[in-house]
């Protein structure tokens, strides 16, 4: 092995998810990661489970995932309950790290699969992987539902005799974290596995497979010790894979993974070059070719500054390089400073109030009204309910906005539905203390049926105060489950890497028709946020909230993201209130993973949690004040 650590199998086309949502082979995991920014949806079929899992990849060394599954014979309940006859339903969450890289050793990750479900997969490994020309080898140790020949003593227990117990006691519920199952067992099985790459197109897969038997899940007793697999890579991003587990079963597995590190391409429209009209001029029209328009062009004695506002790029790079490429077409022999507006908040500043007393008006737009709208179908999901594995609505939805003035808009959000299995939600929330503000979402999608209904329709104003200082007023229908009325304040500086900011609103319970009727139910509602943008080696966005959730409970919210060039966005939030781990039940506390994924020309927009509660639930807005004035200006 020294003499070779070259392998082609390590790289994007190859690296494919096992069962679990986990680059690896089949049911092993691997040493294996894709690169940041990277996400993949894996949708697999066997017997008795069937798993839906997404994975992201917020940065190259951490890969982050979540499943839903359905396991086929095994009863939801006990109970004669309508809802008890049904296959059983769950949901969880998978973590790997990597430790090292490969070089003339082997890389070195490890993980933990279901970190925050009912454990019915919970398990723990630590893997190598090496690679060969075409093969990829992979060995190395696992324990809970990867532990199903317990070949060797854990060697864990040098450390701690704790290592030697891993409780068998498990509470049904899912949401819990019991640490005291992280690498503890008596003995451990060894993992050992090779991918093959045929050729381009195709990928074998081998495995010595230790999945525990029947274990929690049912799985039938193994009639061998090995799997094998055969990946159909059929483009770079999609990946048909048919695998043959322990002799027992066929499974089917369908992959679709992208990298998304790059920032996105974008070609500068160069105009028909005009030698009758000014530099300036040229300028203008050369940005507003490129969708930035100009508010403000000034001039002093060898600088121009120039205002800009509503541009439609997602990178602030993009901008520069389009202003770079427009100030070299128009001859613009100055220098240019540029200030940014984003709906009327100053999002950066390059020049001051000094500047502009001194310096001439050249240009100036004058105030104009404008509307925008989008139609699109929609697929609206609701994965993993006590009735069914998936419900759906196929939906067709517009977004409208009508700009009264630079800082003032209304913004709406109509949707219909064409089709949904949502009628036979009917199985209520098992508690909703301290209020029901979120756990009657069944409520609401059953009254989606083939009808027009208001997602959101609210004024917005926004404006910059003093320098700094960053004020915005919103009413009306703010989401789908609340009206009401409120505003936000920020200090931020775009120089400086952090914000702190204040939002109060008061807030109405819609009703179940999604119209403009109202429940007997207000609350008021507020948080004082920290905003901190971590711009080292490992950068992240963190937030920090304290204040009054929506139920009424009290406490705060700590959340960490990254947002990349191209609009994609990695997130895990915790949340804790004056609500207790007894009274919130199930999953003791509010937590959960978010993603945005610029996909099929759609923004993909996707929170998980583990369960669905009342306490510690947050507005759900449209936009911040934070959102915007970083919009342009992502953690590469």
């Amino acid at each position: 092995m020294l003499f070779s650590s070259f392998s082609f199998t390590d790289s994007f086309v190859y690296n494919t998810l096992n069962n679990h949502g986990s680059v690896g082979l089949i049911n092993m995991p691997s040493a294996r990661f894709y690169s940041e920014g990277s996400f993949a949806f894996n949708f697999y079929r066997g017997d008795p489970d069937r798993k839906v899992t997404m994975m992201a990849a917020p940065y190259d060394w951490l890969e982050a995932s979540f499943f839903y599954t359905s396991i086929q014979n095994k009863p939801y309940c006990s109970g004669v309950e309508i809802y008890c006859k049904q296959d059983y339903k769950d949901k969880g969450f998978n973590i790997k790290l990597r430790i090292k890289e490969e070089d003339f050793f082997p890389a070195i990750a490890i993980g933990i699969n279901d970190l925050a479900g009912t454990g019915l997969y919970n398990s723990e490994f630590i893997v190598a992987s090496y690679g060969l020309n075409n093969f990829d080898i992979h060995f190395g140790l696992g324990w809970g539902v990867l532990n199903g020949k317990s070949d060797i003593a854990n060697p864990l227990k040098i450390i701690d005799d704790s290592f030697s117990n891993r409780p068998n006691f498990y509470d049904g519920f899912g949401g819990n974290i019991d640490k005291r199952r992280f690498f503890s067992s008596e003995d451990v099985s060894a993992l050992f596995g090779f991918t093959y790459a045929l050729n381009e197109k195709y990928l074998f897969k081998f495995e010595r497979d230790t999945t525990l038997t029947p274990g929690r899940v049912g799985f039938d007793s193994p009639k061998s010790s090995f799997s094998a697999g055969l990946d159909l890579n059929v483009n770079p991003n999609l990946t048909f894979g048919v695998s043959v587990e322990r002799n027992n079963l066929i499974s089917l597995r369908i992959l679709y993974k992208k990298a998304l590190s790059s920032k996105p391409n974008y070609s500068y429209k160069r105009g028909v070059k005009d030698d009758k009209s000014s530099s300036y001029e040229r300028l203008r029209s050369s940005l507003q070719r490129n969708n930035i328009g100009v508010n403000k062009i000034l001039k002093d004695k060898e600088t121009v500054g120039i205002e800009i506002t509503q541009f439609q790029h997602e990178s602030k790079e993009i901008i520069e390089e389009i202003i770079f490429s427009a100030v070299q077409e128009s001859e613009l022999e100055e220098r240019l400073l540029v200030n940014y507006k984003v709906a009327n908040l100053t999002a950066s500043e390059n020049y001051d109030d000094q500047f502009i007393s001194r310096s001439n008006i050249i240009y100036e737009r004058k105030a104009s009204k404008k509307f925008s709208t989008s139609t699109n179908f929609n697929i609206r999901p609701f994965l993993a309910s006590r009735e069914d594995f998936l419900k759906l609505a196929l939906m067709v939805e517009n977004n409208s906005e009508y700009a009264f003035s630079e800082g003032f808009f209304f913004s709406s959000n109509l949707k219909y539905t064409l089709w949904d299995n949502f009628d036979n939600l009917s199985i209520p929330p098992v508690n909703t203390y301290p209020a029901q503000v979120r756990s009657d979402v069944k409520d609401y999608l059953k009254n989606f049926n083939q009808k027009l209904i208001i997602g959101r329709a609210q004024f917005d104003y926004h404006t910059t105060i003093s320098k700094n200082n960053h004020l915005m007023l919103t009413a009306g229908i703010l989401e789908e489950m609340f009206s009401g009325i409120g505003g936000e304040y920020l200090y931020f500086n775009s120089n400086k890497n952090f914000g702190v900011g204040l939002e109060v609103f008061r807030v109405y319970k819609r009703d179940y028709e999604l119209q403009f009727g109202l429940m007997d139910y207000q609350s008021t509602t507020g948080h004082l946020n920290f905003y901190y943008r971590n711009l080292s080696r490992t950068p992240f966005d963190m937030q920090i909230s304290f204040g009054k959730y929506l139920a009424g409970d009290v406490g705060g919210t700590i959340e960490f993201s990254r947002t990349f060039t191209n609009g994609v966005k990695f997130g895990i939030f915790a949340t804790f209130t004056d609500v207790s781990r007894s009274q919130f039940g199930e999953g003791s506390f509010d937590k959960g993973i978010f993603f945005k994924v610029p996909i099929f020309r759609n923004l993909i927009d996707y929170t998980w949690r583990p369960l669905t509660k009342d306490p510690g639930q947050k507005l759900i807005r449209k936009h911040s004040l934070h959102d915007f004035l970083i919009k342009f200006e992502p953690l590469t």
